[in-house]
C-alpha cells in the first residue's frame, strides 16, 4: 500500500472518527457519497450555527428534533450529545463524581441509572429487545417473520451485535453517527426503528434465502451498499418505513417478552 507524505496509507486504512476500515471498503463509493453528502453538512453546519448563537445550550423542541433527525454537525455533536442525552445535567449535578469513583465511592442511584442489563451477565435486557423486534417483524413484515420461523433461526443469530454494538463496526460510521444523534434525543426507539428499515427494505432480497445459513448470510448482506452508506436517504426512510412506532408499544412488548424469558429460566 502507498505511503503518503504526512505518514497516513492511502487509501485511508482509518477513518477520520479513527475507526479501521474493512479490508473491502469501497474507496471510490465512499468518495462518490462523500462530495454529496459535504453540501448537506455545509448546509446544516449553517442552520445549527443560527440555532445555537454561540451558546451552549439547547432547549428540547419540535424545531430542535427536527435539526437532530437531520444530522448534527461534527462540531456541535459534543456538546448536543451531552444536553439531549441527559448526561450534562447528571455531571452538573455530581460534580466531580468520577474523580470520587475513582477513590471507591460510589452512587448506587447514579450507577443503576446508568447501567444497563444489556451488558450484565445473563443479558436479559439484550435477550428482550431482540424478541421484542421480532414481535414488531410479526407486525410489520410479517413473511420475514415466517421465514425466520419456519427455519427455526433466533433473532440473537442474526441481531445480536446490532443491538449490543448500536450498529458501530455494522453500518458505515456517518450512518451511525446519525442513529446516534436520534437515540440520544428520542431513545431506544430508534434501534428499532433502524433494524425494521433495514428488513423491510430488503424484504424480498431475505426471503430469497432457501435454508439457515442463507439466512444468516442475507442479514449479513443487508448492512452494506448504497442504501446505507447514503445516511440522510436512509435516516429519512427510519422514520417512513417502519410506519407508526411509539415507545408504549415498545414499553408492553418488552414487559410481555421478558416476562416470557423469564419464566423459561
Amino acid at each position: 500500500m502507498e505511503r503518503r507524505e504526512d505518514g497516513r496509507d492511502w487509501p485511508y486504512r482509518v477513518d477520520p472518527y479513527g475507526f479501521e476500515r474493512p479490508e473491502d471498503f469501497d474507496y471510490a463509493s465512499y468518495e462518490a457519497f462523500f462530495s454529496r453528502y459535504l453540501v448537506v453538512l455545509t448546509r446544516r453546519a449553517i442552520k445549527w450555527s443560527k440555532l445555537l448563537k454561540g451558546k451552549n445550550s439547547i432547549q428540547k423542541s419540535l424545531k430542535v428534533k427536527r435539526y437532530i433527525r437531520k444530522g448534527i454537525p461534527n462540531e456541535h455533536r459534543a456538546l448536543i450529545w451531552m444536553i439531549v442525552s441527559g448526561a450534562q445535567t447528571n455531571m452538573e449535578q455530581n460534580p466531580g463524581y468520577y474523580h470520587r469513583l475513582l477513590e471507591g465511592e460510589k452512587n448506587d442511584k447514579l450507577v443503576e441509572a446508568i447501567k444497563t442489563d444489556y451488558y450484565s451477565p445473563a443479558m436479559l435486557g439484550l435477550k428482550t429487545d431482540q424478541e421484542v423486534l421480532g414481535e414488531l417483524v410479526k407486525m410489520k413484515v410479517p413473511a420475514v417473520a415466517e421465514l425466520m420461523e419456519r427455519h427455526g433461526v433466533m433473532w440473537t443469530l442474526v441481531v445480536s451485535r446490532w443491538f449490543i454494538c448500536l450498529f458501530i463496526d455494522i453500518l458505515p460510521v456517518e450512518t451511525v453517527l446519525r442513529i446516534w444523534d436520534c437515540l440520544f434525543y428520542e431513545g431506544s426507539k430508534i434501534i428499532f426503528r433502524v433494524a425494521l428499515t433495514l428488513i423491510k427494505q430488503h424484504q424480498a432480497f431475505i426471503l430469497e434465502a432457501t435454508n439457515f445459513p442463507d439466512i444468516c448470510d442475507k442479514f449479513k448482506e443487508i448492512t452494506k451498499g448504497t442504501f446505507v452508506t447514503e445516511c440522510h436517504s436512509f435516516m429519512q426512510k427510519i422514520f417512513t418505513d417502519p410506519g407508526s412506532l411509539s415507545m408504549a408499544t415498545i414499553n408492553k412488548l418488552r414487559e410481555t417478552c421478558r416476562e416470557k424469558l423469564l419464566s423459561q429460566g
